[in-house]
């Protein structure tokens, strides 16, 4: 009998399925891995606490990363990314930058929360940094998840309200801390998931999903310091970068590159100040990752 469920972890080829009040232990037909956390399937039980995920429902949106040789999928079926970054340690501008690229790329809303502002000595000049992405629209919360818990959950829970979020950032920013916030038990489902797909008792490297009510969940994923986008065509990259859309079409040449040909309107914006130097830049290099691929 066939029965529909909500992949809530992934490790490897194994994941978690939440079907109404169990969970069950599941492995795909074959050698296929393309299930999601976020995604929602159909599974044949095969035993009491076991299942086949027969087939996978269609998506809404689909967020992943890739290098040139595969693709890893982050979660499906998500609204919004959450980019944690923190005034210590320093994050990565690269990172939150292909993070806002791949969620402008799968359709999803983008908000990067600046955590650990209780570190006064460091703010202002992590606040100059994060201004290069408020500037393009993409709204920024502050919170100190553990020196102010309730105002951090305060300023976060609404967001999260009716919406399915996924939560990404660089080891060390305190992105569990959030989690454990809007979670209170996100540390024993964690070993239940661990034991669940007997991952080891203190392992964070999967992905998990966290059903806050009916019509609200979070997504954790692993902490990780590279966010390849190999997969995206030059067209999906000039329009991830927003700020690059009103000048689209604008090039002397239909099939303008926006590398060194003339009259670029692109380019032009560079010039003018109204692109940042520093995207055009991650725009060039997007650029030739993306004909490197070799899958």
């Amino acid at each position: 009998m066939s029965m529909q469920g909500t992949v809530i972890a992934a490790h490897g080829r194994h994941y978690l399925v939440q079907v109404g009040a169990e969970k069950l232990q599941c492995v795909t037909r074959g050698k296929k891995s393309d299930v999601a956390v976020g995604d929602l399937v159909d599974l044949k039980r095969t035993s009491a606490n076991q299942g086949v995920i027969e087939s996978i429902a269609e998506r809404r949106t689909l967020l992943y990363r890739s290098d040139q040789y595969r693709s890893k999928l982050l979660a499906a079926n998500v609204d919004q990314l959450f980019i944690v970054v923190a005034t210590e340690p320093g994050f990565s501008d690269d990172l939150v930058s292909r993070a806002l690229v791949a969620g402008e790329a799968a359709g999803v809303e983008v908000h990067l929360i600046l955590n650990k502002i209780d570190v006064v000595a460091s703010l202002e000049k992590t606040r100059s940094r994060v201004a290069l992405y408020a500037n393009l629209g993409y709204p920024v919360h502050e919170v100190s998840a553990q020196e102010q818990p309730e105002q951090t959950r305060a300023a976060l829970l609404p967001l999260l309200q009716g919406k399915s979020t996924i939560l990404i950032g660089q080891s060390g920013m305190g992105k569990s801390s959030i989690i454990n916030l809007i979670v209170p038990h996100a540390d024993i489902a964690v070993r239940e998931i661990s034991a669940a797909l007997d991952t080891g008792k203190h392992t964070t490297t999967f992905t998990r999903l966290y059903a806050i009510d009916d019509h609200t969940s979070i997504i954790d994923s692993p902490g990780f310091q590279e966010f390849g986008l190999y997969h995206l065509t030059e067209g999906m990259l000039e329009r991830a970068f927003p700020e690059f859309r009103p000048r689209l079409g604008g090039c002397k040449f239909y099939n303008c590159h926006h590398v060194s040909e003339p009259d670029c309107a692109i380019r032009q914006g560079v010039q003018a100040g109204d692109i940042h130097p520093q995207r055009h830049a991650l725009y060039l290099q997007l650029l030739h990752e993306s004909s490197q691929k070799l899958y």
